[in-house]
């Protein structure tokens, strides 16, 4: 059962439209189980959901499975080249059809043995021709919005959602002003990491960078500070600063093609980002796997598939400095939540949008109390 109103109404006591008067959001959204389940069915099973680039589904039966917060998904490429994603479950029993990744002519179930075209259309179930007004033409698999943006595949459960382009406005342009090359990387190495937190919490630290100056003291040499500036628009936010101008403490820029730490976040728990160095695309994802822990993973698009000796240097550097690092900071303030020390907190706001700034994270907050209410509006009116 959904947190009701009154819930939702102390959840968000305090905030305002203005980031500089607001408080945060209350800490039960973070500790309490039930809000697990209000995250899942308001948030995660209505947005759009990084699957993979596009390089992974660029042949015609090539295909991924997925997993959105307890939905099996698969997306594939059919053979007229279009993009399709289904639920991946068998109309026969429901049992999953494939797993992982691969090519395949057909969806075949390994169950009982039906099978479905990539188009989604039943083509043959065993025995069917003794069964009465079966009619295989009927039966098709539960279709799913997907996109490809910017070279990246997402898909959204939500059968009433806009497209991604469309939601995100100027997004799309954006990135590729930035990332001209985006379509012509490729997957060369992935991060992953288990964090005793709420999702909220990871994204909530993400979106700010005013712990920076103490917390990631090799990061700020880096990138210019200075440059450092942050928007918000809609559902998304970005990110953008200048590469340091002396050498930095992080890892080696020397000859750097790209010179700007470019990020963006997308509502509500992808992040897609360029840090300086040769040509790269990095595409992060923050899924709750309990009230107070989150799995994330770190996709890293290259010019090669192996990591040259820089970027091996640069991987390093987020796993095994900037990771631990807000990885501690964030179990920190999730154990702090849990006591009756904290409820709320005020945002630190630059007026000139700074990255020391906090109001991209009041941002986010006012995306996750707009997902909520819509959430209790719905389930009064059933």
């Amino acid at each position: 059962m959904l947190p009701n109103s009154t819930v939702i109404e102390k959840i968000r006591q305090g905030y305002q439209s203005e980031a500089a008067k607001s408080w945060s959001l209350h800490s039960d959204c973070y500790t309490n189980p039930k809000f697990l389940s209000l995250d899942q069915a308001a948030i995660f099973r209505k947005t759009w959901q990084f699957i993979c680039h596009s390089e992974k589904l660029s042949l015609s039966g090539s295909y991924i499975t997925a997993d959105i917060q307890g939905q099996s998904i698969v997306v594939c490429r059919d053979k007229d080249n279009t993009l399709r994603a289904f639920y991946n479950v068998c109309k026969h029993r429901g049992h999953e059809l494939l797993s992982g990744e691969g090519v395949t002519n057909l969806i075949v179930c390994p169950y009982h043995g039906w099978a479905y075209d990539l188009d989604g259309h039943l083509l043959k179930a065993r025995r069917s021709e003794l069964i009465d007004n079966f009619d295989v033409r009927k039966i098709c698999l539960t279709q799913i919005k997907v996109e490809m943006f910017c070279h990246l595949i997402f898909i959204n459960l939500d059968t009433e959602a806009q497209s991604l382009s469309k939601q995100s406005g100027g997004l799309e342009s954006e990135i590729v002003s930035y990332a001209p090359d985006i379509k012509d990387l490729t997957f060369a190495h992935r991060l992953t990491y288990q964090i005793e937190a709420n999702w909220k919490a990871v994204v909530d630290n993400f979106l700010e960078c005013y712990h920076c100056p103490i917390a990631h003291r090799d990061f700020c040499t880096l990138v210019d500070m200075d440059t450092y500036k942050v928007k918000t628009h809609g559902i998304y936010s970005s990110h953008i600063a200048k590469a340091g101008l002396s050498e930095n403490a992080a890892y080696s820029t020397e000859n750097a093609s790209v010179t700007d730490h470019a990020v963006w976040y997308l509502w509500p728990n992808t992040t897609l980002m360029r840090y300086p160095g040769r040509g790269n695309f990095m595409v992060w994802r923050f899924y709750p796997v309990g009230p107070e822990e989150t799995y994330e993973v770190f996709d890293f698009f290259l010019e090669t598939p192996e990591p040259n000796e820089a970027e091996i240097e640069s991987i390093r550097f987020i796993d095994e400095v900037l990771q631990p690092e807000d990885i501690g900071l964030v179990e920190s303030v999730q154990r702090g939540m849990r006591t009756p020390a904290f409820e709320q907190g005020r945002y630190l706001v630059d007026p000139d949008g700074g990255g020391l700034s906090e109001h991209a994270v009041h941002h986010f907050h006012g995306l996750v109390l707009q997902a909520y209410q819509s959430a209790i509006e719905d389930e009064s009116n059933e």
